[in-house]
């Protein structure tokens, strides 16, 4: 009967790493074609992690907008902050970053938003990260693993190529084509 529960616990331990292994990681990233170029980011009305309301107007001004959609479980997620952070602000001014926690239940999740401005702050990250609404809960649905990063014109438009995985020189390639 031990000997039942040792395997059991190892198979549940193995299959655990390898759903964590594919869900978050991503050390080596991939670029993936968006499928549906042009498709519109969600129209949402949430708060940020300072507790200011933010729309779809966030994107308005700004030739293109990187979305990084992160988790506060995840490593690869957490050790490209620092990078990210120091992104943001030499970023050219007709772009902006903003993150997404996709861990959150919305905004009145206060674990997850105690947990993400920590990460935050020991990254020096000051880029606005949005809290999930309901609109963009429907959205990460479709999100297959994170860090996913994404590029959404001034109307609010999905463009070009999505990257899967912790991958901050390929982010500022595609930022730089599509300023272009």
């Amino acid at each position: 009967m031990h000997n039942f529960f040792k395997i059991t616990a190892l198979a549940i331990a193995a299959a655990s790493a390898v759903f964590f292994a594919s869900g978050c990681s991503a050390e080596h990233s991939q670029t993936a074609q968006e499928t549906a170029t042009g498709e519109k980011f969600p129209a949402f009305k949430t708060v940020d992690l300072k507790g200011h309301e933010v729309s779809q107007d966030i994107f308005k001004g700004k030739k293109v907008t990187v979305i990084n959609i992160w988790g506060t479980f995840c490593p690869p997620c957490i050790g490209e902050m620092p990078e990210l952070a120091a992104w943001a602000k030499e970023m050219p001014r007709e772009a902006q970053l903003i993150g997404l926690v996709c861990d959150a239940s919305g905004p009145e999740d206060k674990k997850i938003t105690a947990a993400a401005l920590k990460i935050l702050s020991d990254s020096q990250a000051d880029f606005v990260n949005l809290l999930p609404s309901q609109e963009l809960m429907k959205y990460l649905d479709k999100v297959e693993a994170v860090p996913t990063t994404i590029f959404v014109d001034e109307e609010g438009r999905i463009i070009g190529e999505q990257v899967v995985g912790a991958n901050v020189p390929k982010y500022k390639e595609l930022l730089a084509r599509y300023l272009k």
